[in-house]
């Protein structure tokens, strides 16, 4: 088996001893992506819905270099510090898939790193 490191300037750096994504056999694994401006590395302002689109615009970007898109994503996972963001999130990750239904899992944790309220991993073909 052949493992690829995706890596783009278009999405943050990795924050610790990860990749943004690996490509094996076809798939495309991508780390999680929490709502950091890859401009400056910081979080973005705004709350959920602010973060929830820096998210997907850097989830995005990491497909893209990858050499594929949201079309291609077969699974995603969400996790939220608080489900009452569950519509406001549900909202514009809808929005960003479209008529695409990759399956998913949202799941609550107690914190995220940097103090982000949301963060979103996905699985896609290559």
């Amino acid at each position: 088996m052949t493992c690829e490191t995706i890596a783009t300037d278009a999405a943050p750096a990795a924050i610790g001893p990860y990749a943004q994504a690996v490509k094996a056999n076809g798939m495309l694994f991508c780390s999680g992506q929490i709502a950091l401006d890859p401009a400056t590395g910081e979080l973005v302002a705004g709350g959920v819905a602010a973060q929830t689109e820096r998210v997907m615009e850097n989830i995005a970007a990491v497909l893209a270099a990858a050499g594929t898109g949201v079309g291609q994503v077969v699974k995603t996972t969400i996790f939220l510090t608080d489900m009452g963001d569950f519509g406001a999130v549900n909202e514009i990750y809808g929005r960003c898939f479209a008529d695409h239904k990759p399956a998913r899992s949202t799941v609550a944790v107690r914190s995220l790193p940097r103090g982000a309220l949301v963060e979103i991993e996905v699985v896609a073909l290559a």
